[in-house]
Order: C-alpha cells, then sequence, then structure tokens
C-alpha cells in the first residue's frame, strides 16, 4: 500500500528532529529517484540545476509547469518523503510565489524550498523587505494546505554575489520568526560559518555539499549544528562525468567501462513497476 502525503510529511518532519544530520539526495528523473529510495535514502528531493540539466538548459530555465510536473514524477516513483526545489517560486511577486507552494503541496510534495535569488543578473537578491514578504507569504501557503507541509526558506547571499553572514543570519533569522521550517544559506565559506548560522537560529538547518572544497563530512557538518544535507546538482554531475568517461573511452574503441558499470539487471533491481 502507497504511504499517504500525509505520512511522508510526518516521516519528513521527524527526520529534521535529530539526532545527528540525515542526507536528502537530489534526483535528477523518476528513475535516479528509485535508485535512492532503493539504496535507502529516507527522503529525496528534485534539483533545479539537475532537472534543467536533463532539458539541456542552464538552472533557472525550466517554468513552473515544468517543474511542478517533474516533482510529481518523482513523488510517483517512490514511497519516500520528496521536497522539490522551486528556485523563488517562479515569479516576483509574493502571491506567485505562494501560489507555487500551494501547488506543490497539490502535486503531493511533502516540502518545498523557496529562495531569495530573484534570477536577473542586475538585481540577483531580492532586498530584505521584499524577500520576507515573499517568505511570509509562502509560509502562509504552506499553512493553508493543513497538512504540515514544510517550507524550507533560502538566501542565496553566498552565491549571489553578497557573501555577507551578518545579513545571513538576519534574513535566516527574519525568515524563521515568519515561520518557515527549514532554513537554508548554500556556499557558506567553511565550517564556522556554518556553526554561526546553526547556533543562530532555532529551526533545523539545511546545508547544500556539491560546491568542491566547502562540502564537508556529515559528521562535521552534524557537530556545527546541520540537520539535514542536500546534494544539490552533485549526483547529476557525477552520472554525466561517468558517461562522458564511457563515452570517450568507445570513441577510442574499448568498452572496458561496460565489464564495471552497473549490469541492467542490478538497475532493474531498483525499479518497481
Amino acid at each position: 500500500m502507497s504511504a499517504s502525503q500525509a505520512e511522508k510529511i510526518k516521516a519528513f518532519r521527524k527526520l529534521h528532529e535529530g539526532p545527528g544530520a540525515f542526507i536528502i539526495a537530489n534526483a535528477f528523473d523518476a528513475g535516479s529517484a528509485r535508485i535512492l529510495a532503493g539504496l535507502g535514502y529516507a527522503a529525496v528531493a528534485t534539483s533545479s540545476g539537475a532537472f534543467a540539466g536533463t532539458l539541456g538548459r542552464r538552472d533557472g530555465k525550466v517554468s513552473r509547469e515544468e517543474a511542478l510536473g517533474h516533482a510529481r514524477l518523482v513523488v510517483e516513483a517512490v514511497e519516500v518523503p520528496v521536497s522539490a526545489d522551486l528556485e523563488n517560486g517562479f515569479g516576483h511577486p509574493p502571491a506567485f510565489a505562494a501560489e507555487t507552494v500551494s501547488m506543490a503541496s497539490a502535486a503531493g510534495l511533502a516540502g518545498c524550498t523557496i529562495e531569495d535569488a530573484t534570477g536577473d543578473k542586475d538585481r540577483p537578491l531580492y532586498p530584505f523587505e521584499e524577500a520576507l514578504e515573499r517568505v511570509k507569504a509562502c509560509v502562509a501557503a504552506a499553512r493553508g494546505a493543513g497538512n504540515g507541509f514544510v517550507l524550507t526558506a533560502r538566501t542565496e547571499n553566498f552565491l549571489r554575489g553578497n557573501p555577507d553572514l551578518e545579513d545571513t543570519i538576519r534574513r535566516l533569522k527574519a525568515f524563521e520568526a515568519a515561520g518557515a521550517d527549514v532554513l537554508m544559506a548554500p556556499g557558506l565559506p567553511d565550517l564556522a560559518a556554518v556553526k554561526a548560522v546553526c547556533s543562530a537560529v532555532g529551526k533545523p538547518v539545511n546545508f547544500m555539499a556539491g560546491i568542491k572544497g566547502r562540502s564537508y563530512s556529515t559528521a562535521e557538518l552534524a557537530e556545527a549544528g546541520v540537520r539535514r544535507i542536500s546534494l544539490a546538482t552533485s549526483l547529476w554531475r557525477a552520472a554525466m562525468d561517468g558517461m562522458v568517461k564511457a563515452a570517450k573511452e568507445a570513441q577510442g574503441g574499448t568498452f572496458g567501462y561496460i565489464d564495471t558499470a552497473i549490469g541492467s539487471g542490478d538497475l532493474a533491481g531498483f525499479m518497481r513497476g
């Protein structure tokens, strides 16, 4: 029997209670989601960048309808909770972002992430007050779903040209006060900054692994106070790296990768239906 959305949300919330930190693995399609769930991951997430990559596009070039359609496929593929990376909600007005959150809940997701990046290179971040109003609207939409939907509020300061730890903490504390369930600040420069963020807030903090030189061990992150670790585009990049290496070998006239790759029979063990 399939787990209901309510059961998945309850399990997802429980994961954030600790002890320690758990990894939410970012799938890039329904098949990879099944593999991750089959490996024992207790929750999976979508990745806006990885999904865009599967379409041959750059991050930020996917529509709301495409992102939610992708999320539905992932939800339908696995029995574990799924959270979606929904960028800035695909629109600037707070009401539009809030509608995206409502649609995410209706799609069967256990949660989603909304960020304060605008997608506009000339104005990469929403000003503090505007960012806060958008989070407030999204929190109201999440609560309006009536099922415990988990809203993650994310500040992009360190990825969008404003590596200001003080402002990052200010934003996260405001997002927490507005009712966000999980807080996130990707691109933090070191473990000291991670610890400072975790110490400043009372809600669970998601650390984004995937940046070279700034992807610490689970033990180190848990020690710093992190509760959730996401993998961003890293699994998709690893998969594409494997494909490129195999394709280059084939161009050279040998096929050794066939003997070392996961066999079709092994992959079939992760699939159902």
